[in-house]
């Protein structure tokens, strides 16, 4: 696999994140749905939105290794959350897992009405291989 990024400019680099994503002669594409801090029996947290994150981090690891794949080939990394504000001071928990990571993928974080039940705060990552 081949992958390259493409940063017009600076400014992103302190966000954690590429403006665009290339990649060539991929193996095979993994597709995740928004992970969220949800039990392994189903339960939704009703968590501060910290401890909200890292299960959402760490769901999503979970998904991501059991299809055979790294956290390392994340290409896009989608972010729903029902409060930028309450999320913002958090960022670093997410700076320091790509980090971890060396994960390289472009970003679009949304901020929306709700999510399902006590949710706050969703990943949904395109990963490839």
């Amino acid at each position: 696999m081949e992958k390259k990024t493409v940063n017009p400019w600076k400014w992103q680099d302190e966000r954690s994140y590429s403006q665009a994503v290339e990649v060539k002669n991929v193996q095979s594409t993994l597709y995740c749905s928004g992970q969220a801090a949800i039990d392994p029996d189903g339960t939704s947290s009703n968590k501060d939105m910290k401890s909200q994150l890292e299960q959402a981090i760490a769901n999503l690891e979970e998904v991501i290794s059991t299809a055979g794949y790294e956290c390392g080939g994340i290409v896009r990394l989608n972010i729903y959350t029902t409060s930028t504000e309450e999320l913002w001071p958090h960022f670093p928990i997410l700076q320091e897992w790509i980090a971890t990571h060396a994960i390289q993928q472009a970003v679009t974080m949304l901020e929306v009405k709700g999510l399902f039940e006590t949710l706050k705060v969703e990943l949904e990552a395109t990963v490839v291989k």
